[in-house]
């Protein structure tokens, strides 16, 4: 089946569907999701997004803060660009009925309700209470599917785009498509296709995100010959909730920010070892940390302790949260909870400029799947949604100044499936992916080894060629698109550390354990073969 739209949109977080929201006043949108609308990353984003709406703050701060966050690797056009962006940001996520927290304190000067988060040095982060993606998701959800000009399709995912023209003059053209009811895969051909996909934290065996954190942009832009880069750069969150049942459930950096303590089985602190900012330290220092106590100590996670705030404080600021820690068994007023770090962000991704634009002509990348420079070795808290938002909104104006440079009017082939068939050995994939996922956390993880790291790149090697020979032979499904793009992500991963000889923010090597001068402000650039 052909459908047929100016805009195709791969992606419906906050990325996808503010951009959409933006442009279709004058285009006719198709945007993807490969479950329901409301199941990315950003339905599930706790704290809140950065942005200086305080007298005694300024941007001035919130750029230097993420410049240091980002340990000499950000582009400072990049930083500003975005941070210039927050106000009006914060004006139009209300403009869409988006519910902050207010600040009902008295004399407070603020409309909105700020909190502090790691490496941050004024309280910027505006939220709704402890579920900000959620009101924030749920606002762009609902004016979407009022929209004539969008059309929205839930349960499709993107196999591939459909790249056209000369090897010097490639252009996106469109994506082959799987509809995962009817099994059948479609062609949507657009003037312009932008990835919102997010990142690839499922590519690790503990992560706080959702199931479909799988990579894909950054797979389907490689493949179609678009430059990835600081793929090295995996952030780990330090507090995820340790559970067996609760599935790396995510305790928000606003409860360190509100007075946390990070604490041993005994009670005894341990930040101040670490670094003088102690539980507000960036998340990489916080993690390592909580890596070496458990390593130490020899045990499976530490504890998070906020129970010496008021009941009222605590049900008031983290009514969700607590929701969910007192379904297993935790009550954050009344002791520690045990907590340990899972795979949260990936701060690299396609290459952009500042208007969301890739090295291939008509393709845009926006948010999470992206490297614009604005995160650098280590994203600052709370920058993510904004990035979101800034750069969705640049693309849209970018894209309504431009004349379409190809006219994409070609004809597509079909999906080709006619010497394929389908699989009796599903039990293949789920044995890959489980070995992909296990071997990328011991190898690949927070703290990292060149023979870990040798290790992995032989394991996914061998991965890559069984799961080419299945991909070849047998009908797509979802989990094996998934399991393609994790491992090819996987690769670049690999690839990307073995060739950092430093250690620098989020990417920490025993064999190189010191930051290299000759490396600050130089990105790690993958260029795919067939460029």
């Amino acid at each position: 089946m052909l459908h047929q739209h100016d805009v195709l949109i791969i992606g419906s977080g906050a990325a996808g569907l503010s951009l959409a929201l933006r442009l279709a006043q004058q285009r006719k949108i198709a945007v993807l999701s490969k479950v329901e609308l409301n199941e990315g990353s950003t339905m599930y984003a706790q704290g809140g997004i950065s942005a200086v709406l305080d007298e005694d703050d300024s941007l001035e701060a919130h750029v230097e803060d993420t410049l240091i966050a980002g340990a000499g690797l950000c582009d400072k056009d990049a930083v500003e660009h975005t941070v210039n962006g927050g106000p009006a940001a914060i004006e139009w996520l209300k403009s869409i009925n988006v519910e902050f927290t207010i600040d009902d304190e008295p004399g407070s000067s603020n409309e909105l309700h700020l909190t502090r988060e790691g490496g941050h040095s004024h309280r910027r982060v505006a939220h709704a209470a402890d579920a900000t993606g959620k009101a924030i998701e749920t606002s762009l959800v609902a004016s979407a599917r009022k929209h004539s000009n969008i059309e929205l399709f839930e349960h499709h995912m993107a196999i591939d785009l459909i790249a056209r023209g000369t090897h010097n003059d490639r252009y996106i053209a469109g994506a082959y498509v799987l509809d995962r009811h009817s099994k059948k895969v479609d062609v949507f051909q657009a003037k312009f296709v932008i990835l919102a996909t997010g990142g690839a934290s499922k590519v690790y065996l503990y992560t706080s995100n959702p199931d479909g954190s799988t990579g894909d942009g950054i797979a389907m832009a490689w493949r179609a010959g678009c430059t990835i880069a600081n793929m090295e750069f995996m952030q780990f969150h330090p507090t995820c909730l340790y559970h067996p049942q609760a599935k790396s459930f995510l305790i928000s950096e606003a409860l360190r920010g509100e007075g946390a303590q990070l604490k041993l089985a005994d009670g005894e602190r341990f930040m101040k070892r670490f670094d003088e900012r102690l539980e507000l330290a960036p998340r990489d220092i916080v993690a390592r940390a909580i890596d070496h106590e458990m390593k130490r100590l020899g045990t499976d996670n530490v504890y998070l302790d906020i129970s010496h705030k008021p009941e009222a404080f605590i049900q008031d600021h983290f009514p969700n949260i607590n929701e969910r820690c007192e379904q297993y068994g935790f009550d954050l007023s009344k002791g520690p909870i045990p907590v340990v770090p899972a795979a949260h962000y990936t701060c690299g991704g396609v290459n952009t400029d500042l208007r969301g634009r890739t090295d291939i002509t008509n393709l845009y990348a926006v948010g999470e799947v992206t490297c614009t420079g604005l995160h650098g070795a280590n994203r600052l808290a709370s920058n993510s949604l904004l990035e979101c938002l800034v750069f969705a909104k640049a693309a849209v104006e970018d894209i309504e100044s431009r004349e379409q440079v190809h006219n994409n009017e070609d004809e597509i082939p079909p999906w080709d499936e006619s010497r394929v068939t389908d699989s009796d050995e599903q039990v293949v994939v789920t044995h890959n992916w489980d070995e992909l996922r296990r071997f990328m956390w011991d190898y690949v993880g927070i703290v990292r080894t060149t023979k870990r790291l040798e290790r992995a790149q032989h394991r996914v090697d061998l991965l890559n060629r069984e799961i080419y020979e299945f991909y070849s032979n047998f009908k797509v499904t979802g989990d094996l698109i998934e399991l393609r793009n994790l491992v090819q992500v996987a690769e670049l991963i690999i690839k990307s550390a073995l060739s950092r000889h430093e250690s620098r923010g989020l990417h920490y090597t025993r064999d190189y354990p010191d930051e290299n001068p000759y490396m600050e402000g130089v990105p790690t650039i993958m260029t795919p073969p067939n460029r």
